[in-house]
Formats: C-alpha cells, sequence, structure tokens
C-alpha cells in the first residue's frame, strides 16, 4: 500500500466520494456529519440491503424527503436522528416499501424488497 503525506490536502477519490456520500445522506436528514458528540443531536446508524429483484438505483426517502439512490444508502449507511421515521422506497414500475422505523440507540438494518407491479 502507498504511503502519502497525511498533511496532503487531496484525499483518495474513492474516500472523497464516501465522504460526499455522508454528508449528502446527514444533510438530508437534517443531521450535521458526525453530530454524535456532545451537544448535538442523537444519532442512529441505518444500514440497507436489497433482495435481487430490487433495483439498485431505487430512490430512497425518509419523512417523504428524498435521500439518495439506494445503491448509495447500501454503499455508506446512514444516520437518523433518534425518534420515528418513515423509510420509503420508490422506483418506476415497483410497489413501493415503506417502514415506520423508531430510532433509539440500536442500529437499524433493512432489507429492502420492491414487488414488481404486474403489466
Amino acid at each position: 500500500m502507498q504511503q502519502r503525506d497525511p498533511s496532503s490536502p487531496k484525499l483518495p477519490a474513492r474516500r472523497r466520494a464516501s465522504l460526499a456520500a455522508s454528508v449528502v445522506l446527514a444533510a438530508a436528514l437534517g443531521v450535521a456529519p458526525g453530530c454524535a458528540t456532545a451537544g448535538a443531536t442523537a444519532v442512529v446508524s441505518v444500514r440497507m440491503a436489497r433482495t435481487q429483484q430490487t433495483p439498485a438505483d431505487a430512490s430512497v426517502y425518509v419523512d417523504e424527503e428524498y435521500v439518495a439512490p439506494l445503491y448509495v444508502i447500501m454503499a455508506h449507511g446512514g444516520l437518523l436522528p433518534i425518534g420515528e421515521h418513515r423509510i420509503t422506497v420508490t422506483k418506476d414500475g415497483y410497489f413501493p416499501y415503506d417502514a415506520l422505523v423508531r430510532a433509539d440507540r440500536k442500529p437499524i438494518e433493512l432489507e429492502v424488497e420492491l414487488e414488481p407491479i404486474p403489466d
């Protein structure tokens, strides 16, 4: 593995993409990244998986606010503020997935299954 100068302002592209996805998800949820510290909003981690028939590019919404494509959440996870939240995953041609979750101190893991709408 190549060593690089830690004072360099450049991050590897993969790390930049991961940070960008975390920032987008956290901002969409109204949580500042890294806010699990004193004086900030408490958050719970969220992980999502999908069944084989569920499209990876389905849209994820939290409390009716668009967050990101499903594949981004699958790759990077997310954060939810403490409390109840409705998570919806949609894709044209499929019935929506809808879950009411209670974020407390335990991580949330969901397996999303979108059923195709019959012709």
